[in-house]
């Protein structure tokens, strides 16, 4: 298997899944809820996340398309996902429970912090791999 080829399509991959649980919340929550739950968190909200991954994603392609050097696309790939993945778990850890079972549909959102902090852990995982497939460590 080819890891400069598979590497970033798993970063892609789990930024792509990062981008769908941050919007899982609005299709079964009202908006305001939603606003008031993601900012409830310590730190920045996780929409600052979104806006990493959607980084993290051009980064990726554009290395595995060669169309920038991959080496400095598998490290700003790395740099991000590292903050993703921090980010994430940081907000989900401090979301206060009270905030969360107040939501209008809490049987499908209850879990969704955690499922954020899972899925941002593939974003470093495929790119430390794709920093290892080029050789860099």
């Amino acid at each position: 298997m080819d890891g400069t080829r598979s590497a970033p399509l798993v970063g892609i991959v789990g930024c792509l899944a990062v981008l769908a649980a941050l919007v899982a919340p609005y299709l079964v929550a009202d908006a305001g809820a939603v606003g008031v739950y993601y900012d409830a968190g310590t730190g920045p909200t996780p929409l600052l996340v979104g806006l990493f991954a959607a980084v993290t994603i051009i980064a990726l392609a554009a290395g595995r398309a060669d169309r920038t050097d991959p080496a400095t696309a598998a490290g700003v790939a790395l740099v991000f996902g590292v903050c993703i993945a921090a980010l994430a778990l940081v907000w989900a850890v401090t979301v206060p429970d009270a905030i969360v079972f107040q939501l209008s549909r809490t049987d499908l959102v209850s879990f969704h912090r955690w499922v954020l902090a899972a899925v941002s852990l593939a974003v470093p995982i495929g790119s430390a791999w794709y920093t290892r497939a080029l050789g860099l460590v």
